[in-house]
């Protein structure tokens, strides 16, 4: 996964971080009734800056009851054990008020060093990162939660596109982003159409058969699909044409030459290639008995 990509992800959703942190990693957040980001500029009088990926407030009665920063780690980096509780302290002391942490780390290595606890060197202040890895992000099929949390579908589809429900998630996904601003719509769109396997867009294709697809990616997405389609069909129909062509004028020259065939001649004959064909051809003229041509009994 792109870091950029699952930063902007939370960034066009604020809500998402505190939803992952409440739903799928159980930390309890305050009530609230909004969230928005804000600076990711924590520096406070130190001469060094620091700056998180996504920094959101959640708030109540338009107030900070939260701030969440939000990290996207893709390898380890020792500094963060330093930085995480400078960011969480600093944002603490920015808005006045209590501070969490999300680390969203797709790498199985990467979440559990990410998990260990940080020992601050003040005693009972350990710092115990929330991790988000790529297993517990939440696999979404139903079209009303993709259309509720769009972003939310999208990180399912990052997280599980190339697995066995990569199809599902694609179908529940793509419908509902068609209601999203054009430019946002034709991003997540790709995103999730480029995170499936082969496996998983067949399936796709084959669930959505004879729907009209009404947004621009998805219709080109579609168009490529069917026109490689036919390029393959007409391709494997030239090779197989060839190949049975070559294989039935060997056949002839060397019956011609020397008689009935023995079995595993014929056998060897019908599996072979292109290659190997073109070879046993060139050596019939020449050749004295058909173990020549074919280094089989003949």
């Amino acid at each position: 996964m792109d870091h950029e990509i699952l930063v902007d992800l939370f960034k066009n959703r604020p809500s998402l971080a505190a939803e992952l942190l409440v739903e799928v990693l159980g930390v309890p957040l305050p009530p609230h009734s909004g969230a928005r980001t804000t600076s990711i500029d924590l520096t406070q009088i130190q001469p060094a800056e620091y700056r998180a990926d996504v920094v959101v407030l959640l708030l109540g009665d338009d107030l900070p009851v939260s701030v969440l920063i939000v990290e996207v780690q893709l390898a380890i980096d020792p500094r963060k054990r330093f930085t995480w509780p400078e960011y969480t302290m600093g944002a603490r002391a920015i808005h006045r008020c209590p501070a969490g942490l999300l680390v969203v780390a797709p790498d199985p290595d990467v979440a559990a060093w990410c998990a260990q606890p940080i020992e601050t060197g003040i005693p009972g202040f350990v710092l115990r990162p929330p991790v988000l890895g790529h297993a517990a992000v939440p696999i979404v099929t139903d079209t009303a939660e993709a259309a509720r949390r769009p972003e939310l579908g999208v990180l399912s589809a990052l997280a599980h596109g190339a697995g066995e429900q990569g199809a599902n998630i694609a179908a529940a996904v793509l419908p509902a982003i068609r209601e999203l601003d054009e430019d946002r719509a034709r991003f997540y769109g790709d995103l999730v159409l480029n995170s499936l396997d082969d496996t998983a867009r067949r399936a796709l294709e084959a669930m959505v058969k004879g729907y009209e697809y009404q947004s621009d990616f998805a219709k080109k997405y579609v168009a490529q699909g069917r026109d490689q389609g036919r390029q393959e069909g007409r391709l494997e129909g030239r090779l197989e044409g060839r190949l049975e062509g070559e294989r039935a004028v060997l056949l002839r020259q060397l019956r011609a030459r020397f008689g009935e065939l023995p079995e595993a001649a014929v056998v060897r004959i019908e599996a072979a290639e292109i290659a190997a064909l073109e070879q046993w051809a060139e050596r019939v003229l020449s050749a004295t008995t058909l173990a020549d041509v074919l280094d089989v009994p003949s």
